[in-house]
């Protein structure tokens, strides 16, 4: 039996920043970049809240007007040990 996850999962890791709030909101997304952006640029152009849901299907909302920067990087695999390149 494999515990392997699947290696065709997309996961992308999402860090926003929130005027007045001294902690970032960091999460993983199963939507891809381009997805992710679209619905923070209208967000932004509608006011609406910013909503997106995580990888564990948690729900993610921020106003609009208090969103201070989106980070969205693709998730890389973790490389241990010495030399490694």
């Amino acid at each position: 039996m494999s515990t392997k996850k699947s290696d065709s999962a997309i996961k992308v890791q999402v860090r926003i920043t929130i005027s007045n709030v001294t902690s970032d909101l960091n999460f993983e997304s199963a939507l891809g970049a381009e997805q992710i952006q679209s619905a923070v640029n209208a967000a932004l152009k509608s006011g609406d809240a910013l909503v997106l849901e995580d990888i564990r299907g948690r729900v993610m909302m921020v106003p609009a007007d208090k969103i201070g920067f989106v980070e969205i990087g693709e998730q890389t695999d973790r490389r241990v040990g010495f030399g490694v390149q």
